[in-house]
């Protein structure tokens, strides 16, 4: 029951305060499912001799969440063995790295990216901005949770101890969640005061107060934001994302643009970055793995009608054009389809 509760859970995660968002995955729980069954043949696709990759990436691309926790269970209890011990054995690679992925609920796996994103020597600063400027302040509030559990460490502090500056400041600032719930009154005037604010904060004078960027960032609603970004027009010659790439450079660049393709549309945002992922020589696979792992059971089929829209050819199609193997056969499997 537990399983059923924690799915039905996840129906309803929103984005900065809206309303609930319904969920548009492409992976959705398969009917006339049974673990044991499964378990037992991703045991045999192990065991057979230079492994059977199709059959573990037909059953763990196509079963949700708490049914593959289900099936890890059934395996554990079969072959006396934790499964993503025996499927990191049994694979390699971003094959590898894409099944693990799998093998996390979808917060779990936030987490998960996020401590490996400040792992070791160097951050990557690219991970970190996609993941904490794209999250809902919902979303941040389960990833924090799971990341204490997982971790036994505060996010924030690791993020404060791996970041420096105003791209600190700013990261620190959406993971406080402080963001204010929607109203369904619109209030012009805080509208256009904000509008104003941010004006007279970058563009209008010289040298940019950050804070007040900041500020106004990581607190107001997402749907307040979209009418106030819309309102800057009237007092700046450029739009928001253009005055930001004027105002600020490098990683405060791109986590300010990052916001704000999010807020303007969450899905395009994935869909662009899947897009120029996949086009860079020897595609960024660890970028293509984390949106589509992190996705599947959240948005990803309006990501793929946002691909398809945008750059007039299908995510299945770009997938099939910019991978291979056995990697291109588990991506297109969680791709759910062509447009």
């Amino acid at each position: 029951m537990a399983m059923v509760s924690e799915f039905l859970g996840q129906l309803t995660l929103a984005y900065g305060g809206e309303e609930p968002e319904r969920l548009y995955p492409t992976v959705v729980p398969v009917k006339d499912f049974d673990p044991s069954r499964d378990a037992a043949r991703i045991e045999t696709a192990i065991k057979t001799k230079g492994v059977d990759e199709q059959t573990i990436i037909d059953i763990l691309t196509r079963r949700t969440y708490p049914q593959r926790r289900e099936i890890a269970f059934e395996y554990e209890r079969l072959a006396k063995k934790d499964l993503m011990t025996a499927l990191k054995g049994a694979l390699s690679g971003s094959l590898e790295a894409l099944m693990l992925g799998l093998m996390r609920s979808t917060t779990q796996y936030d987490a998960f990216e996020l401590k490996n994103s400040m792992k070791g020597l160097g951050t990557d600063e690219e991970a970190l901005i996609e993941l904490v400027c794209s999250r809902s302040s919902e979303e941040m509030i389960e990833i924090k949770r799971v990341y204490r559990e997982m971790f036994k460490k505060e996010l924030e502090k690791d993020v404060a101890g791996d970041t420096s500056g105003n791209f600190a400041k700013l990261l620190l600032a959406l993971l406080q969640t402080k963001r204010d719930e929607p109203s369904n009154v619109v209030d012009y005037e805080k509208i256009d005061d904000d509008a104003r604010f941010l004006y007279e904060a970058g563009v209008k004078r010289k040298g940019t107060d950050v804070l007040t960027w900041v500020g106004i960032m990581s607190q107001r609603s997402v749907p307040h934001l979209q009418k106030v970004f819309e309102r800057y027009k009237s007092y700046s010659p450029y739009d928001m994302k253009e005055s930001i790439r004027k105002e600020v450079k490098g990683d405060l660049e791109k986590s300010f643009l990052t916001l704000v393709e999010c807020f303007e549309n969450r899905q395009l945002y994935f869909a662009n970055r899947l897009n120029e992922a996949m086009k860079t020589k020897g595609a960024k696979e660890k970028v293509v793995t984390r949106i589509m792992v992190s996705r599947c059971e959240v948005d990803l089929m309006k990501i793929r009608t946002e691909f398809k829209r945008q750059h007039k050819r299908s995510l299945y199609q770009t997938i099939t054009e910019h991978t291979k193997g056995d990697y291109q056969k588990a991506l297109l499997s969680l791709c759910g389809g062509d447009d």
